[in-house]
């Protein structure tokens, strides 16, 4: 264990400090050279007459220059250097420190960047040569820091390619998540822009008819008059054709194909809502009503029935069979919407602010210029409350 830890603090100091070289675009080749002339030097200057000194430049070299060809046949390097490195050993020479740095340099980029049964492959070399039984205890211990040596160089190679397939897969996946948020937001920008128009066109239209009608049924109207109202009807009809060319704009963004025509729902249903929330999840649900109920704009009325329907929705699929209070509070110039389930509430740990349905409702709110908030319930359970804008004045 000594000598395993031995090996990665060693091992984490080379990476350190070879950080540094990697910044430049050509480091394999500058740094292969560098090595090899330094295991040239250690060669020449312990060689003595008996020893083939020949051959220990040749396996100095071989275990140092492959280094340069790390950046485009990095197996290649690193079997060349990790056969170097042992035939070095079993043939009696000894090791020379680049040649150690250069064999942790490509073992760490082969970690790094080969799969990892090419870095098992790699290090099983080692594996096998500090396992065999060898008479100098010397020659052991050097085989065993060898073999950490090469599983830690690839090990860190390996744990930083995890990490940064990780860290790549985390972006790839918010960036999805973003896009999905976006479409929902724009394709519920279009549905509120189809709603809130098929409520202004009613009003538009009765503008145009009634203008109609007035010029044609008031006797002695003047011709300043009949032209006036004219104008009003061909202003009305004007910003009606304006009204359809844009929802076609959006229908088109979102993707929505037109639906059949129906009358907007709103709070005049409520009540068909609550009957129909209550059959389909066999648990109470209640309306509730304070204040002096108070005539609303189309817009609004249509906004809190979609609010109050998606608020439902969720009730149901998150806390099936909780009891559910629909209450509307009419103020003197604000309604306020609240609906909230005897449930269980968001996961611990769990976002209330994620997810489809509350970012519709919020888009819905903002439309009319009100505001939402979502979130646990004081006394259990989940709550939705809104506050709208009786006038249906939108953002300014």
């Amino acid at each position: 264990m000594a000598l395993v830890s031995e090996a990665h603090d060693l091992v984490s100091r080379a990476v350190r400090a070879g950080r540094r070289v990697i910044g430049t675009s050509d480091w394999p080749l500058v740094t292969g050279v560098c090595l090899g002339l330094l295991a040239m030097g250690e060669v020449t200057g312990r060689a003595d007459e008996s020893a083939d000194l020949t051959t220990q430049l040749l396996l100095g070299l071989l275990a140092t220059t492959p280094l340069a060809l790390v950046r485009n046949w990095l197996t290649l390097a690193a079997v060349t250097v990790t056969a170097a490195t042992l035939v070095t050993r079993a043939s009696g020479n000894p090791l020379t420190v680049a040649g150690i740095a250069a064999l942790i340099t490509v073992l760490y980029q082969a970690g790094l960047r080969c799969s990892r049964r090419v870095s098992l492959l790699l290090v099983t070399p080692f594996a096998v040569y500090a396992i065999r039984p060898v008479g100098d205890l010397g020659d052991n211990r050097i085989a065993v820091l060898l073999f950490g040596l090469a599983a830690a160089a690839a090990g860190i190679g390996a744990v930083r390619r995890t990490r940064r397939e990780a860290a790549e897969r985390n972006a790839s996946q918010q960036a999805v998540a973003e896009t999905l948020l976006e479409h929902a937001a724009r394709g519920e920008r279009a549905r509120i822009a189809r709603e809130l128009h098929d409520v202004v066109a009613h009003h538009i239209s009765m503008i145009a008819v009634q203008a109609e009608t007035a010029r044609l049924t008031t006797p002695g109207l003047p011709d300043e008059g009949a032209r006036r109202l004219i104008a009003i009807g061909d202003t009305a009809r004007n910003a009606l054709t304006e009204m359809r060319r844009l929802l076609g704009v959006l229908r088109s963004d979102a993707g929505d194909e037109p639906s059949e025509r129906r009358p907007q729902p709103g709070l005049e249903q409520l009540n068909d809502l609550i009957d129909a929330a209550r059959e389909s999840a066999g648990a109470s649900t209640r309306l509730i009503l304070r204040g002096r109920v108070v005539p609303v704009e189309p817009g609004v009325a249509l906004t809190a029935y979609r609010i109050i329907q998606e608020a439902l929705t969720n009730a149901r699929r998150h806390a099936p069979g909780a009891a559910v209070d629909v209450e509307l509070a009419y103020a003197e110039t604000v309604l306020h919407v609240r609906v909230r389930d005897n449930g269980p509430g968001p996961p611990a740990g769990g976002s209330a602010s994620a997810g489809h349905g509350l970012l519709g409702m919020r888009e819905r709110a903002a439309m009319v210029g009100g505001t939402l908030r979502a979130g646990p319930a004081a006394v259990g359970g989940f709550l939705v409350e809104a506050a709208l804008p009786t006038t249906g004045e939108g953002p300014a």
